[in-house]
């Protein structure tokens, strides 16, 4: 059951484990049996991966925290923030060929959002960042799930 009370951001630790029955989103990310020691992890990557990451509330949370920290610490220049996003996901400065690459889907993300009104409000969540409209609100999330699914952002080499 999801949380909608103040303690919906909790840390994980203080969240109730029964062993029997994990977390659907630990068995999705291979997660070791709670009853057996474990030394070391398996390495697998499922499109089931890519779509938790990508459609499950945690993830959406996520990036619609993230994509406000980029509209709200970066002034309104729109590759100033392409590189300050890429900064805080991936820790480096993106090459010439990933921003060029940023910009264009962030381009096509605020063309889609401006098209479809409706979902770009839902999409920016319940507390956009001041200053934008919904559709840029919106691009701004769809970029962040962008980046927070990337695979040098998920794996840990």
């Amino acid at each position: 059951m999801e949380s909608t009370g103040a303690d919906r951001y909790r840390r994980g630790l203080y969240t109730w484990f029964q062993r029997t029955s994990p977390y659907p989103m630990l068995l999705t990310f291979d997660a070791p049996d709670g009853n057996l020691s474990c030394y070391r992890r398996e390495k697998t990557n499922t499109p089931l991966q890519a779509l938790t990451l990508l459609n499950d509330t945690v993830f959406v949370d996520c990036a619609q925290a993230l994509g406000k920290r980029i509209v709200e610490e970066k002034p309104a220049d729109t590759k100033e923030r392409l590189r300050h996003g890429f900064r805080l996901c991936l820790g480096r400065e993106p090459s010439v060929q990933e921003l060029d690459r940023l910009q264009r889907l962030f381009a096509e993300l605020l063309s889609m959002c401006k098209a479809k009104p409706e979902e770009a409000v839902k999409l920016a969540g319940k507390q956009p960042p001041a200053g934008v409209d919904a559709a840029e609100a919106a691009a701004w999330v769809a970029l962040s799930r962008t980046l927070l699914n990337l695979d040098e952002f998920v794996t840990r080499e």
